[in-house]
């Protein structure tokens, strides 16, 4: 049951014909964890909390530059030096109380991911590292926990929603040798916005079960050329992460 404040918060919600009372009761019951709190992490977190996301978990172990705020918009000039995790939490409980947000101020490595994506819904993984990246995914095979996964960089975005097999390995079998980062090559602000908020209208989707299933699917923005594009991930025969699941 929602309450008469849930009723008028959630009301565009409500009368949506994919979501209604059942897919908002499923918002309100699940958990999303978010690998990173930055570029696509600010954006998608406040869209989760706005939806009814009734609980989000941050992970981040870094606190907030003045070089973030071109495109993190959920930090402000006050919050320059204060934990992500921290001031991330206080504007999202602003944004909206009934919500609960967990925080695991760590860097999530290979040793400590299964643990740390175990018991959620589904996690969406904006870090910056491959290394990162294929961390999360092994652990979210392991753990049978859905994940969305989505990079930026200089005018394009990728995302992708993975849930078993295949997965992001079998996409990205290992990490490049010299990839290009976000400080060396730059990112349009905007664009984060943009990539954070298509993974937050895509976990709302996978979670409310709306619209076809896009498990396996990866799509690519550039915003340069204004095009967007979507790719069938193969599974790969020999993936170490999923070829057995």
């Amino acid at each position: 049951m929602f309450s008469d404040r849930e009723v008028e918060r959630y009301a565009r919600h409500l009368v949506l014909r994919e979501i209604g009372g059942p897919g908002q009761q499923r918002l309100k019951a699940a958990g999303v964890l978010l690998v990173g709190a930055g570029g696509i992490g600010a954006p998608a977190s406040l869209y989760l909390a706005a939806a009814g996301v009734g609980r989000l978990g941050l992970i981040d172990d870094d606190a907030v530059a003045l070089s973030n705020l071109q495109r993190q918009v959920i930090y402000a000039e006050a919050d320059i030096g204060r934990p992500k995790t921290e001031a991330a939490t206080e504007r999202l409980q602003g944004l909206n109380s009934d919500i609960a947000v967990e925080t695991f101020p760590v860097r999530l490595r290979e040793g400590n991911a299964r643990e740390l994506v175990r018991g959620w819904s589904l996690v969406i993984d904006g870090s910056d590292s491959f290394e990162t990246r294929l961390a999360v995914s092994d652990a979210c095979v392991a753990e049978g926990v859905p994940l969305i996964s989505a990079a930026i960089g200089r005018w394009s975005a990728m995302l992708g929603l993975f849930r078993g097999r295949p997965c992001y390995r079998c996409l990205v079998a290992e990490a490049p040798p010299d990839p290009e980062t976000c400080v060396a090559v730059g990112v349009v602000g905007a664009l984060a916005g943009t990539a954070g908020s298509l993974a937050a209208l895509l976990a709302v989707r996978a979670l409310v079960e709306a619209g076809p299933d896009l498990a396996g699917q990866v799509t690519r923005l550039d915003a340069l050329d204004w095009r967007m594009r979507a790719t069938r991930v193969m599974a790969d025969p020999h993936c170490p992460a999923c070829a057995a699941s």
